[in-house]
């Protein structure tokens, strides 16, 4: 299975992007989906997550009405629109597979893809 991110780039304060993550396969139709992200010299932190159905989402009190997690079944793809950005935001984006649980390491995601990285620039 591969996780393939994008939409990553350089934006100012107060700006909007949109990442995608697409799955290779069909197979993990039934598992939820998230996003993580690493900001230089912090850990790996959870930013959202959204059930197999879409029909759930959970999100970071850091980011929860700024960003935004969606998926297109169809196309097995997550989204991540990320509004109102500042500094804290800048950081590599992940996106993952699991089944979702916050008792759970990692919230219970098990396959990752490649980061995309999102520079904030104030």
């Amino acid at each position: 299975v591969q996780l393939q991110a994008s939409g990553g780039g350089w934006v100012q304060a107060g700006g909007s992007l949109r990442l995608s993550c697409a799955a290779s396969t069909h197979t993990y139709t039934n598992y939820d989906m998230a996003w993580f992200r690493q900001a230089p010299g912090k850990e790996r932190e959870f930013v959202a997550a959204i059930s197999w159905s879409g029909k759930t989402t959970f999100y970071a009190g850091s980011v929860k009405g700024r960003l935004t997690i969606s998926k297109d079944s169809a196309k097995n793809t997550v989204f991540l629109q990320m509004n109102s950005l500042n500094s804290e935001d800048t950081a590599v984006y992940y996106c993952a597979v699991g089944v979702y649980s916050n008792r759970l390491r990692n919230y219970g995601m098990e396959y990752w893809g490649k980061g995309t990285l999102v520079t904030v620039s104030s």
